[in-house]
């Protein structure tokens, strides 16, 4: 098409219509937009331009074309045509009409903005439905953890650390589901929402109850409860006759002295180590054990002692002891709880809220049950913070004061308990003189060990450190969560902790890793 030349139309079904300013048919626009092809236009001065349209942006186009065609100043007149063919043939002359051009360009713009909005939309819309699921799975994650202590909510029994730790990971998941309500807005979104909101409104409840009903009121109890337990038959070297006890709480860890795989391999990863505990032990005074965890890294039925610290690090000149026929006998042990303490190895008894007493002379076994109203055992209260060490709710301690058992138990909420056993030589029994409760939360905590009387409980900081955070002494009733002792370690899991008054070390059994170290008073 040429300026000032004439054009042929042919239209079907259609009149020859000049218009000013705007001159043109649909049917033409049509085919030229189906066929994708170059147009010229022109408005003032000869331009050419060439354009091709994607189509779906040519039918947007379409659907915007009456705003090009309306124009205040736009008039029609009919032109005189000539049917031929079955079709309508007239000349329009060029000159007359002008293309708008602005226009034009201003609605291509618009569809081609549309085009990467509409793109960027179904983006979002994919992205929100692929985390659709995974914020079900948590709603439901997190349902479910807190079920088993729906009995504490009508109690207000709830642990501070625990209702704030739910509570950060509530805000968390507040955010996601808000974030994709805002994008869907579906039904499956707004019942999500309003299960968050349900789960906060729970919480909540409880931080009320906890902290206004019953804290001040279960804190008065459980400190009475203490100080007449620490009152009760305490003899006046309770404390230890070693003048470092007299010094107060221990004031730093070395790093590991002694570092070894246990002699059962690596693929051994849980179980106990140490040196005998018994003060006074003449026959195993140098000895040291080691007691792995074989059935699925839960129970066990031999030990292993080494008559000297060269045996032990040679893995040479030993003696297996084996306390239980199989793996399901009650004798059997549960946990890494062991503690070798003079002649005999005192553990946790299988399936049960019972504590063994192994005789390394005669092979006899008796026990005694721990007291408490709901004794976890059989995995119910496991050392956790980080990952749970399965099965560890009954632990086995040996200081300078004696024997004792770790524990948690229904009746004091899931916190730790700490129990004195004493062994009658003259009765052959093992009996339990007093019991403490604390107010830590034994999941919250990945181990525990005695020292001087003194319990201390530690928490996971990283893959290779560990935190001495607490401590509850027995004497005074008194406890602090402030503290910062580091313990180093080779690998993530921490089976068990205990420390031995002969050298004051602690030992560790890491992952398969047995490490010890040396404490500071």
């Amino acid at each position: 098409m040429k300026t000032g030349m004439k054009m042929v139309v042919k239209l079907h079904d259609f009149s020859c219509v000049e218009f000013h300013n705007h001159v043109k048919c649909a049917a033409v626009w049509l085919r030229l937009l189906n066929q994708q092809k170059c147009f010229s236009y022109f408005r003032g001065r000869r331009r050419r331009r060439c354009s091709v349209l994607t189509r779906p942006a040519a039918i947007m186009l379409l659907l915007l074309l009456p705003l090009l065609l309306t124009s205040t100043e736009g008039r029609a007149q009919r032109v005189l045509g000539l049917k031929k063919d079955d079709s309508c043939q007239c000349e329009v002359n060029s000159t007359m009409w002008s293309f708008p051009a602005l226009e034009y360009e201003a609605v291509l713009q618009q569809v081609q903005h549309c085009e990467g909005s509409l793109s960027s939309l179904q983006e979002q819309v994919e992205l929100s439905s692929k985390r659709l699921p995974q914020i079900q799975t948590k709603v439901e994650n997190v349902t479910a953890r807190l079920k088993p202590y729906q009995y504490l909510r009508h109690q207000g029994l709830y642990t501070a650390l625990s209702l704030r730790l739910l509570g950060q990971e509530l805000s968390q998941l507040e955010a996601d589901v808000g974030a994709v309500h805002n994008q869907l807005n579906n039904a499956q979104t707004q019942k999500l929402s309003k299960e968050v909101g349900n789960l906060r409104s729970k919480v909540e409840r409880m931080q009320i109850s906890d902290s206004v009903n019953m804290k001040s009121v279960k804190n008065s109890l459980r400190s009475l409860k203490n100080s007449v337990e620490s009152c009760k038959t305490i003899p006046k070297d309770f404390r230890g006759q070693h003048t470092y006890c007299l010094k107060g709480l221990i004031t730093s860890i070395s790093s590991p002295v002694t570092t070894k795989i246990s002699p059962y391999g690596k693929s051994y990863l849980s179980g106990s180590w140490g040196k005998q505990a018994q003060t006074n032990s003449e026959e195993q005074q140098h000895s040291y054990w080691v007691q792995p965890l074989v059935n699925g890294h839960i129970h066990g039925n031999v030990l292993r002692v080494y008559q000297s610290y060269e045996n032990f690090m040679a893995s040479t000149n030993h003696r297996d002891f084996t306390f239980a026929p199989s793996y399901t006998h009650p004798n059997t042990i549960e946990g890494p709880s062991a503690v070798l303490h003079g002649e005999a190895l005192y553990y946790h008894c299988y399936r049960s809220a019972d504590v063994c007493r192994y005789d390394l002379k005669t092979n006899g076994v008796k026990r005694v049950t721990l007291p408490g109203n709901g004794v976890g055992f059989n995995n119910k209260f496991p050392y956790c913070y980080y990952d749970c060490r399965s099965h560890s709710d009954v632990d086995l301690e040996a200081d300078e004061t004696g024997l004792w058992a770790i524990y948690a138990t229904v009746g004091n909420h899931g916190n730790l308990v700490v129990s004195r056993l004493v062994w009658d030589d003259k009765h052959q029994t093992l009996n339990v003189s007093q019991t403490w409760e604390t107010r830590v939360f034994k999941k919250a905590v990945t181990n525990a060990f005695m020292v001087c009387g003194v319990l201390y409980a530690t928490r996971y900081v990283d893959d290779y450190k560990e935190e001495v955070f607490y401590a509850f002494d027995t004497a005074t009733g008194k406890e602090t969560n402030s503290l910062a002792l580091a313990l180093e370690k080779v690998a993530k899991g921490v089976a068990s902790l205990s420390y031995n008054p002969t050298n004051r070390q602690i030992y560790m059994y890491n992952d398969a890793y047995l490490l010890a170290y040396q404490a500071f008073f």
